[in-house]
């Protein structure tokens, strides 16, 4: 699957990230299918922060790239993701892992038990 996410570049306490098109499971600094932009937090101009493709980061979430909630933020902030579909999908997420951390804790009051 392919992921759309930041890789990190620039010197300490300085951070610059390029908007890339990566393998999910590849490392943050690995092989990079596609560069879609630049990202520099540390500039003071909002406007000059994002430099995108849009259209080349349409192309790859048409194909099913799944941007990280970072870049999945700044697309929203330019039209480019639905942000009521990802909210709808962040509370999916959130419940599901309410679920998983309630089921972990009954099974370590379980456990718990049993040691008594």
């Amino acid at each position: 699957m392919v992921t759309i996410r930041l890789q990190r570049h620039g010197r300490k306490n300085r951070p610059f990230y390029r908007i890339v098109a990566m393998d999910h499971l590849s490392r943050r600094e690995g092989p990079v299918l596609e560069n879609l932009g630049t990202y520099d937090p540390v500039n003071t101009k909002a406007d000059q922060q994002v430099r995108l493709n849009e259209e080349r980061a349409k192309h790859w979430m048409s194909r099913g790239a799944q941007p990280s909630d970072t870049v999945r933020d700044i697309f929203a902030k330019r039209g480019l993701v639905d942000v009521k579909l990802w909210e709808k999908d962040r509370e999916h997420d959130r419940k599901r892992l309410e679920a998983r951390l309630a089921k972990a804790a009954a099974e370590g009051e379980k456990k718990e038990e049993k040691k008594a």
